[in-house]
């Protein structure tokens, strides 16, 4: 459930209008995803990869997700299992895997489901940041890229259920950075987009997306987690309506909360 009016918002900084509302991102946002992928593909790595697989290549190849797999999913244009098939695919041709036919897919990704959930944990700072806006009256939400009743498992495993998901892929059957998933998460807080900051670690999905739609974007930059290409330039001319912060900790002060 939402928290608050968010009536005692003070203005953000520049000419941006006062923020009643925050909508946030899940995946490597309140929830260590990387960590939980590096968890999951370790165990991968063990059983299926050729040895001496560097550990962290092997991540960073699964979350470049250079084939756009993931992308496509959100776009609508591929299921959830053909998205991650073909990122394991692509994994093990990479790092001396056996190939994957549907049968042996399935073993393969019923361990790695296993293995990813294990791996699911709150970044410290998330708690801190929700305990915050709860102070302030501040009403908040979620909208992600993943599926709505899975990201509610991940952050009720993670302590994060007060955290209500409003907007996930299976919404409109499409994801960020389309602007009906974050007008929805205003019009669930009863907000207009301008009153509402979205935060989420993707600068073009998320900030970029987030201004597009009429909401300020907030970048959450953590220190050590960027995907390779994702750097301040997918802001593109849009600087003006998003902000940047360096964890969840940051964010109040960035936006003038």
């Amino acid at each position: 459930m939402s928290r608050g009016s968010g009536a005692d918002a003070v203005a953000g900084p520049g000419d941006r209008p006062a923020i009643r509302g925050i909508l946030l991102d899940v995946d490597d946002t309140l929830v260590d995803t990387r960590g939980a992928f590096r968890h999951a593909l370790l165990r991968v790595a063990d059983e299926y990869l050729d040895a001496g697989a560097d550990a962290e290549a092997v991540l960073a190849h699964w979350r470049d997700d250079r084939g756009g797999w993931y992308r496509a999913h959100t776009r609508g244009e591929m299921s959830h299992r053909e998205q991650r098939k073909r990122r394991a695919q692509d994994l093990h041709a990479t790092f001396g895997g056996p190939d994957l036919d549907d049968d042996a897919y399935d073993v393969w990704d019923a361990g790695f489901e296993r293995h990813f959930r294990e791996g699911w944990k709150p970044f410290p700072d998330a708690a801190p940041l929700l305990d915050a806006l709860d102070a302030a009256g501040i009403p908040y939400g979620s909208v992600s890229n993943a599926n709505l009743a899975y990201q509610e498992l991940k952050l009720a495993a993670c302590g994060l259920e007060r955290v209500e998901m409003f907007v996930g892929v299976d919404t409109f059957g499409v994801g960020k950075p389309d602007p009906r998933v974050f007008l929805e998460g205003c019009a669930r807080l009863s907000l207009p987009a301008d009153a509402v900051a979205y935060v989420g670690d993707e600068p073009d999905l998320d900030a970029a997306g987030a201004a597009r739609a009429g909401l300020t974007g907030v970048w959450l930059d953590r220190p050590g987690t960027r995907r390779t290409g994702h750097d301040g330039d997918d802001l593109g001319d849009l600087g003006d309506r998003t902000v940047r912060a360096s964890g969840l900790d940051d964010v109040m002060a960035a936006l003038g909360l």
